[in-house]
Parts: structure tokens; sequence; C-alpha cells
């Protein structure tokens, strides 16, 4: 659409597209930074994205939080780290934009807004083996616990948790047990909310602080262009009818992932992606804009992988399927994944996104994904002990978990090879017996053991191995889920958009899911999607703020 057709709705310098950590910090650093007239569409009546629903960590290495607790890092083992990961695969400029400004955008957010984050001292990186990684952990920021009544009236419209943690508390005062009664009670009354919902709460009261609007239940669908130049954007309101609102200076895409698109996950991705754990929003709407605006597109065969498990009840607005999160119950000790031949095919204490790719291994013989579908099996000194999902310890089962008395008729209920899973068991209660995962090596590293996953009870490996021999036992269907797609249009350092020749496409950023991933399919530790993704929606903001003119 060209500025010939419009009739403008709303003018603005800065026009943000979505609500979720990456699009608020994109707001809030183009205010800050000289664009004083900056609006948000919002395309559901919430605001947070996925950002409010997760674990709201994010991974920034050489940061100010590690330093100050003692904990050194430097470019060289960052280089090293990531590049072990995706050889000769990372785009210099991009790494380099995100190592220079991740770190500013931290100091920025303790100076100037009410977002408190304190360095996750022994989370290791999720490859903690690998050259230059930081085995006890300092790169992976997590929360403050943010007090809702901060933002009065508005505080219904953030949205709402997805992880099973306490809520008063930060992770790692919920994870360490640190919350006394006296702390929680006052929290209660406070509404104190740690986790994602403490980032997006927080960004949230930055946004209300400066006066910028949310326009809700705006949809965008197209991009308003003069010649080269995005000046503006056409947005579905509620009613259907449509509001056109200028640009003065751009258009951030910051709209989340493709997840939620049948037709784009079946073209682009890479292997099944059956559960996505995600806002039901993530439709790829600013990748459709973007490809529509001549953007040059990165990454699109990947996501950034997570078990899931569909829960039956509630539905998700629009009455999308619900997925639970299935990070934690796979890698705790009496847990084993397998296939449909009863075989387990993975170490189960892997981080998520790594473990999500094994999903896709192809049998050329049967012409069907190995590992799909695949199931959860425990037993009932796992049940008694671990809340599996949904399920606390003593609850009755749930409709999503089958049990039997044996691990055969277990296997014939949910379909798995009977013999080959008795078989399988038994090789693995062996390996626990000695100690040793011949396998997978599951518990030889300081992530398998961590405490976030495993069992404090015991020593490693002992953390995440073991026995499952006491029935009744329990198999849950897992699904391929993600967190969110990891491709879009490609940018530069700044931010801004490219052709494919390479070229900025003016007026036109993008930031978080919504852009190509600047680390690639890397997930470097607890928070590998939001610290990136953050990062550049402030890169954006600060562009546009501070060195484009208005239109």
């Amino acid at each position: 659409m060209t500025s010939a057709d419009v009739a403008w709705d709303l003018t603005a310098d800065v026009v943000v597209l979505g609500s979720g950590g990456a699009a608020m910090t994109a707001a809030i650093s183009a205010y800050d930074h000289g664009a004083s007239d900056v609006v948000i569409l919002e395309k559901s009546g919430m605001v947070g994205g996925t950002t409010a629903m997760s674990g709201g960590m994010l991974w920034i290495p050489n940061n100010h939080h590690q330093h100050e607790a003692g904990i050194g890092d430097s470019d060289e083992d960052i280089v090293a780290y990531l590049d072990s990961l995706a050889p000769g695969a990372l785009d210099p400029d991009l790494l380099w934009a995100f190592m220079q400004n991740g770190p500013e955008m931290l100091r920025y957010f303790a100076e100037r807004t009410p977002v408190r984050l304190v360095s996750f001292t022994d989370f290791p990186d999720y490859q903690p083996y690998a050259p230059g990684a930081k085995p006890d952990g300092g790169r992976s920021l997590d929360n403050e616990a943010f007090a809702f009544e901060r933002l009065g009236k508005w505080a219904g419209r953030v949205n709402p948790s997805k992880m099973a943690y306490p809520l008063r508390g930060s992770l790692m005062e919920a994870t360490r047990g640190t919350l006394d009664a006296a702390t929680l009670e006052e929290r209660e009354r406070g509404d104190y909310r740690g986790l994602g919902q403490a980032l997006a709460g927080s960004l949230f009261k930055a946004v209300l602080d400066r006066g910028i609007p949310v326009e809700f239940e705006k949809r965008a669908r197209r991009l308003v262009k003069d010649g080269d130049r995005v000046i503006g954007v056409v947005a579905e309101g509620a009613s259907g009818k449509d509001v056109r609102v200028r640009a003065r200076r751009g258009v951030v895409i910051a709209t989340g992932g493709f997840e939620w698109n049948e037709t784009l996950v079946k073209n682009f991705l890479r292997g099944p992606l059956t559960g996505p754990v995600s806002v039901p929003e993530n439709e790829g709407d600013g990748l459709l804009m973007a490809i529509e605006a001549g953007a040059q597109l990165g990454n699109m065969q990947n996501a950034f992988w997570m078990q899931s498990v569909l829960e039956f009840e509630p539905q998700h607005r629009a009455a999308k399927p619900n997925y639970m999160l299935g990070s934690d119950e796979r890698a705790r000790p009496g847990a084993i994944l397998v296939n449909r031949k009863g075989q387990r095919f993975v170490n189960e204490a892997a981080n998520y996104n790594a473990l999500g790719k094994a999903l896709h291994a192809f049998d050329a013989g049967t012409h069907a994904y190995a590992n799909l579908p695949y199931w959860l099996v425990i037993d009932q000194r796992y049940r008694d002990k671990y809340h599996t999902f949904n399920a606390a310890p003593g609850a009755p089962t749930p409709s999503y978990m089958l049990q039997a008395d044996t691990l055969a008729e277990l296997a014939q209920k949910a379909g798995i090879d009977p013999a080959g899973l008795e078989a399988t068991v038994a090789r693995f209660n062996g390996f626990v017996a000695q100690g040793r995962d011949d396998d997978f090596q599951r518990g030889a590293n300081t992530y398998d053991n961590f405490y976030m996953w495993g069992d404090l009870d015991y020593d490693p490996p002992f953390r995440t191995l073991g026995a499952i021999d006491r029935g009744p036992f329990y198999a849950v269907k897992m699904e391929a889920g993600a967190l969110g797609t990891a491709g879009g249009p490609r940018t530069n350092a700044d931010a801004q958009v490219v052709d494919w020749n390479g070229n900025p496409i003016p007026g036109l950023y993008a930031a978080g899911n919504a852009m190509a991933a600047v680390l690639g399919d890397v997930y470097g530790g607890a928070g590998g999607t939001l610290g990136p993704g953050m990062t550049f929606g402030y890169i954006a903001g600060k562009h546009l703020g501070a060195t484009i003119p208005n239109v």
C-alpha cells in the first residue's frame, strides 16, 4: 500500500507493533532517546506477549551484574562459546552489536526504568562443556519480584504466567527457598510477582510512566510505503474496521514469531512443531508484512524448541489448545523419554532447545520421524515426590497421564513397543545402579545436575539419575513444542530490516522473535531468546530516537 491511498487516523513518531519484552523495550528506548511521540499497537487485549508467560530471564554475557557478583567475562570467551555452537554461522556485525548493547541496555534499565535484574550466579550456560562457557553461571539474569499494585487498574492487562514456580518471589528465591512467611505475606498484599510477570509488569510500568499509549485489539496487517520508505501501518480494529497509523520516523515489528500459523510452520521449519507454548497471537503477522515490504529473510528453519504437553482444559484465547511447558519433569531422577519403539534417544536432562532438535531425526527406512511421537515415562516413586506438570504429588491422575500396573501394560495403552520399553527401563536402571549413563552421559555435566531441574536431596549424578522400578507406572505423550520461531526479516546492527541486496529498508525495524535471530539456532543459556531480542528492541529504539528525524 502506498501513501496516496491513505487517510491517517493516528500519527506518531514511532509505531511499535506488539507488546512483549522486545516491543516494550523498543518503545521505551525510542521515547527516551528523543522520539517524544510513540504508540504501541497490540493485537490482543493484553500486554506482555510470551514474555509475561515465561521465566523472564535474560542471557546477556559480560553484564555489570555478573561483574558485581565477582564473575569475570571477556569478549574472547563469548565469541569462543558462541562460535563453538554455530561455527562460522553468525553475523559478526550483529553479534558485536549484541555484545556491546546488551550490557548497555542493562545499565539503562537500572538507571531509567523499574526493571530490576540480578545475576543468577550459579545458573550454568546451557552447554557448560563448550569453550568459553560459564559452567558456574553469571550470564543469565533473573528478575526481582515486582509489585503489581504499582500498575493500578492496568494490572489486569498483563498476560498470565505459564510457569509452575511460585510467583511471589524471584526465580532464585523460589528455587532456593529463601522466602519466609512474613515476606510472603507482605508480597501477597502488594501483589508481587516474579519471573516473566515481573519483567513484563516492570516494562509496562515504564511504558505507562512515559505516557506511551497502548492501542489494544489493533492487529497490524499492512505496511504503508512512500517510495522505498515505510511511513505507517494499517491495523485491523476489534470491529474489523481499518485503523491507519502514520509513523514519522519508523515502524518496529516486534509481533513475535509464526509458530501458530500452520501454513508458515509447514513451509519453513526444519521439522514438525506440534505444541507451541507461546501466546496464540503469534501467527507471523510481522513476517508477512516484512515479506511484502521486500525484506530479506533469515534463519527460517529454526525455532526455540521446548517440550510441551497438551492440557485439555483450559483453552487459550480464540479456542486454541493450551500446551504446558515440559522443561523440568524429564530431567528429574526416575524419568526417561522414549519413542514408539520404547527406546531412549537423548539425554533427558539436556537443555530444551538442543533436545528439541533430536525430535527431528528422520528414519529413511520407515520414512518417518524416528522420535515422534514420544513419551515421558515415570513410576510411582516419582509421582509421590514431584510435581508433574499441573499434577501435584498425591493428586488424582490427570487425563493426559496414562497409568498401568506394569510397563508392558503401560506400553500397550500408549502405543509403545512393550518389549522395547521393558528392555530400555532395565538398561537404564542398570546405568543408575552403576552411577553412569553409558548411552547419553546424562548427569555428566554441571547443567544436568543443576538444582533447577534435578533433586538436591542427592549428589551428582543422582540429582538426575534415578531408577524406574516402583509400580504403578505412568506415561505422558509429549509434543514437539517451541517457545517461538527464530526466523524472520534480517536486520543490520542498527535493527533496520534489510532488503535482498542488504540495504536498509528506510523506516522499518525488527526485534525479538519477529526478526531473524541474532544467534541463529544457538541458545546460549537461560534467557537465550529474551536477552538478544530485547537488546535489539533497545537498539531499534535508540536508533529511531537518536538518529532518525521526523519525516
